[in-house]
């Protein structure tokens, strides 16, 4: 998120939990400063989690950015799903070798083991 931030790159978290509890992460790890917005799910709107696009337009909106331009690093299948249903890029984030299959059977674009990865490809914008 950090090198994200320092790369020009406009930072949103979207989530299948609550807003507050994503907050509560970012600041116990010192990351709020580097994100500008987070979507949780929707009270009372399970229908509108990921693998719905709905969290994902909310943050591209709420940033000020065309969605098919954003790129969705994400831990779950519903992640790729719902950034393709949108036309952003999906990066599957296995952190253990037994979790890269799903994301390559679920079509993301890139499978990475490591954050490191992204880090090492972003270009000041």
């Amino acid at each position: 998120m950090r090198a994200a931030r320092e790369a020009g790159r406009r930072v949103a978290v979207v989530n299948n939990n609550s807003a507050e509890c994503v907050r509560a992460y970012l600041d116990r790890h010192d990351l709020s400063a580097y994100v500008l917005e987070v979507v949780g799910r929707a009270e009372h709107r399970p229908d509108l989690m990921k693998p719905n696009p709905h969290p994902l337009i909310t943050a591209a909106e709420s940033l000020g950015v065309d969605v098919t331009r954003c790129v969705l690093i994400g831990n779950s299948t519903t992640d790729v799903q719902a950034a393709h249903a949108v036309g952003a890029v999906a990066i599957g984030y296995a952190d253990r070798a037994d979790r890269a299959e799903p994301f390559a059977a679920a079509g993301a674009d890139v499978v990475i083991r490591s954050m490191q990865a992204v880090v090492d490809t972003l270009e000041p914008e």
